[in-house]
């Protein structure tokens, strides 16, 4: 009886033509094989499963053969390839480098160097995950590498290209290998099916084939896996059961109740999913995945980024034509927030489900429902409408027909500015604003206030304010400005010091006696004048500060004197500036 051979083994690629998913690579190869331009360093990247030492073996023996194919592919009859298929060719040295990463492994390679091949042209050696040598490894490979004999040629395969130092990079050919795509695994697992007589679905083999997630020999290990749980009848059902794989048919139930805004089901569909053990963030992620899936799905042109068969990219186009692309999106980015959140949350199983209600409220919320960013929607009950959830019999008395209208619904409230304790009380124009801003506001109060606002924001728009003020006016603002910023001290001390006057109209100059004082105010130029046009309804208003060159006056501080004048007023500082060593930057 013969021994089992895992098919990740026994169809491992012995010509560049059997090698998957890799054609431009391998064809470059072996024009270079038959053009006899042969580099002496070869660098080959990319992740697991991808064929990197496949391809240099296969490089390794046809380099080596006497009599290839006019295709550029080994005889597999000559002594070479004779010795090589068995395994005990001397020409052609394995090195694995995670396991022989230190000097002395290099050291004893460079030494295997010197020697010349045996009844062969090359002798090549092969290091396996080259990256995992230490640096002073990497240092002692450096000049064999760079200068190696006539007769040597180097292949070095790496998972992790950004890992390798720049110095090896720039002496070696690189060849990075791409990802097997789905339909390119299917074919070949179709082949191996029916060369070991094993009846395949071909839904059942795109599960396999995206479970490896681009890498060959996964494939073939995962194939094997359930080809031997079904007695060689694989079949779609029993490979998901197998693989513990999340049938896409709970996400187009999922997406369905989204698309009918039915929170009840989706909950329950969630609580399904989990009941079979299948872990949260699995969950989310694969939702997302889903998303993207009809995103891509919906468009003809896109379509093709769809990696499966032509019936099942059908099939998603037709769920897809059921969603807006606002809708996909708005899913595809409350579900990646859900898993970047999802580490950090308390209640993992909340986060998840509140994640569904808000994709079931992404579709087309109504005005007046109060959706919105970072707001959710009542559940209604059954037979019962949004619209009863939101407004009852009495609140309906109390607000007009015209208030119901999705205008005055949707409500855009003012951000209030932050207003500091102990200040004075605000002209007379702006207390108005302020009790609109009290609790137990009511929302026909409100959605007037917001009307006004609205209304008042585009007349200003459209019209610039030039209402008249007096000198006494300018001056009240002015004080007022200062009590609104207590805690700027230089600030308020500028202010002080500067007492502006009216040159013509609206503008306005003030004469300063250091330069501590000008720099003060410039700095806050721009919210000053803000707040200067807004008390006194005015966008004319300029204010100009100029610099008195003679001699400062008494009244004139600058840092270092609010410094001493703090020291002296208020006692206390002296002892909290010598507890922390406080000094003046």
């Amino acid at each position: 009886m013969e021994n089992y051979i895992v098919s990740a083994r026994k169809y491992r690629p012995s010509t560049f033509s059997s090698v998957v998913g890799q054609k431009a690579l391998t064809a470059t190869l072996r024009n270079s094989i038959s053009k006899e331009r042969l580099a002496h360093a070869y660098l080959f990247c990319g992740s697991r499963g991808v064929g990197k030492t496949s391809c240099a073996r296969i490089f390794a023996k046809t380099i080596n053969c006497e009599h290839r194919t006019p295709e550029g592919e080994a005889c597999n009859e000559c002594q070479s390839c004779l010795e090589f298929n068995k395994g005990n060719s001397l020409n052609i040295i394995e090195l694995d480098a995670a396991s022989n990463n230190g000097v002395d492994d290099i050291r004893e390679l460079v030494d295997q160097v010197q020697i010349p091949p045996v009844n062969a042209k090359y002798r090549v050696f092969i290091v396996d995950e080259v990256h995992m040598l230490t640096t002073a490894a990497f240092n002692a490979f450096l000049k064999t590498l760079e200068e190696p004999p006539s007769y040597v040629v180097f292949i070095l395969a790496t998972t992790e290209k950004h890992k390798i130092i720049p110095t090896i990079l720039s002496r070696c050919q690189v060849y990075d290998f791409n990802r097997i795509t789905i339909q390119d695994m299917v074919d070949h697992l179709q082949y191996v099916a029916t060369q070991e007589g094993i009846t395949a679905e071909a839904s059942a083999l795109n599960v396999i084939a995206r479970k490896a997630d681009g890498a060959m020999r996964d494939a073939l290990s995962i194939f094997d896996q359930v080809a031997a749980s079904t007695m060689g009848n694989v079949t779609y059902h029993a490979t998901i059961e197998n693989l513990n794989i999340l049938d896409y048919v709970y996400y187009d139930r999922l997406t369905d109740a989204f698309l009918k805004g039915d929170v009840p089901a989706s909950l329950l569909i969630y609580k399904e999913i989990r009941d079979k053990g299948f872990d949260s963030q699995f969950f989310i992620n694969g939702l997302a995945s889903h998303f993207r899936d009809l995103m891509v799905a919906r468009d003809g042109s896109t379509i093709s980024l769809l990696e499966a068969s032509d019936e099942a990219r059908k099939e998603m186009a037709q769920v897809a034509s059921r969603c807006t692309p606002e809708f996909l999106y708005k899913a595809m980015d409350l579900c990646n927030n859900a898993d970047l959140n999802y580490r950090t949350a308390t209640n993992k199983q909340l986060l998840v489900e509140l994640t569904l209600i808000k994709l079931c409220q992404a579709v087309s919320p109504s005005p007046d429902s109060g959706a919105g960013e970072g707001r959710l929607r009542p559940i209604p009950h059954q037979g019962t409408t949004p619209q009863h959830v939101q407004a009852t019999p009495a609140a309906a008395q109390q607000q007009p027909a015209a208030t119901a209208s999705p205008k005055v619904a949707v409500t855009n409230e003012p951000v209030a500015r932050y207003e500091p304790r102990n200040v004075p009380p605000p002209p007379a124009t702006q207390r108005r604003a302020t009790t609109l801003r009290a609790p137990g506001l009511s929302l026909k109060q409100t959605a007037s206030a917001s009307t006004d606002a609205a209304e008042k924001h585009v007349d200003r728009a459209a019209q610039k304010r030039t209402t008249p003020f007096t000198d006494e006016q300018f001056a009240a603002a002015w004080k007022a400005i200062m009590g609104l910023h207590p805690k700027e001290h230089l600030l308020v001390n500028a202010m002080r010091m500067a007492s502006p006057v009216r040159v013509s109209g609206s503008a306005f100059s003030a004469t300063v006696e250091s330069e501590a004082i000008r720099d003060s105010i410039a700095q806050s130029y721009g919210t000053l004048i803000s707040e200067l046009r807004d008390r006194l309804a005015n966008d004319e208003v300029t204010l100009e500060i100029t610099l008195n060159k003679g001699q400062a006056t008494s009244a004139s501080l600058t840092d270092s004197e609010v410094y001493n004048y703090m020291r002296q007023k208020h006692a206390y500082l002296n002892t909290l500036i010598e507890d922390f060593h406080l000094t003046m930057a």
